[in-house]
């Protein structure tokens, strides 16, 4: 029985691969993603579109659709009973005071001139530049880590943890939440998704959101083979 069952799974495992190859020879996508810009005021990180590879990658860039697949947009999800406007937002909270942690040492720092909550609810480079007090007060006290909800994470690890956990749990939330983030996502079925900045090879992996969401879009197309019971 156990050699029918795993012969079964071959067999559906190649059949899917078959269609995936199949679709991806014939998936076309649309020309912008990987259109030139001129812009004389580029920023110093970032990563044009035409910098992919037509048809086997692409820049999640802020300039057209696939913006939205970014940390910074306004695409407001529920986690853990609580709103948020953009990952952004939850991602520079975690810097801040925490009222559920008893003598938070973050609470001595005097640079913050928001409050958590508010961070919470910001988008885009206005939530990026909200994080600028935090690091500076982590730098100040001599500590490694964030928090969320009263637990404390190390924000820089090099392997997934506990804070890589919370960032895939409020990209995943914010994939379920928005039915136009899955739409996108799902647009680049067959594409290597890379970043519109430049990183580093030593970044957390909860940084590199564009890994997260390859591997959301391929358990998302796992989701449609039939579960053997």
């Amino acid at each position: 029985m156990r050699k029918i069952i795993i012969f079964i799974l071959f067999v559906l495992v190649h059949a899917c691969a078959q269609n995936s190859n199949r679709s991806e020879q014939s998936r076309t996508y649309p020309d912008h993603w990987w259109s030139p810009i001129s812009d004389k005021n580029l920023p110093n990180w970032e990563i044009l579109p035409d910098a992919g590879e037509k048809n086997r990658s692409v820049i999640l860039s802020k300039r057209h659709e696939l913006g939205i697949l970014s940390n910074f947009a306004a695409t407001p999800f529920q986690l853990s009973g609580k709103q948020y406007a953009s990952v952004e937002g939850l991602w520079q909270s975690t810097k801040y005071p925490d009222p559920k942690i008893k003598d938070d040492p973050r609470f001595k720092c005097k640079q913050f001139k928001l409050t958590r909550t508010q961070v919470e609810q910001l988008v885009s480079f206005e939530a990026k530049s909200a994080g600028d007090p935090g690091s500076a007060c982590m730098k100040e006290l001599g500590i490694d880590w964030v928090s969320f909800e009263g637990n404390k994470f190390v924000y820089r690890l090099p392997e997934r943890g506990p804070y890589f956990e919370l960032i895939y749990s409020a990209m995943k939330a914010k994939l379920e939440q928005n039915p136009r983030v899955k739409e996108v996502l799902q647009q680049t079925q067959g594409l290597t998704l890379l970043p519109d900045h430049h990183t580093k090879t030593d970044d957390p992996p909860a940084w590199r959101y564009f890994e997260i969401w390859q591997e959301m879009r391929d358990q998302l197309l796992l989701s449609t083979l039939p579960v053997l019971n």
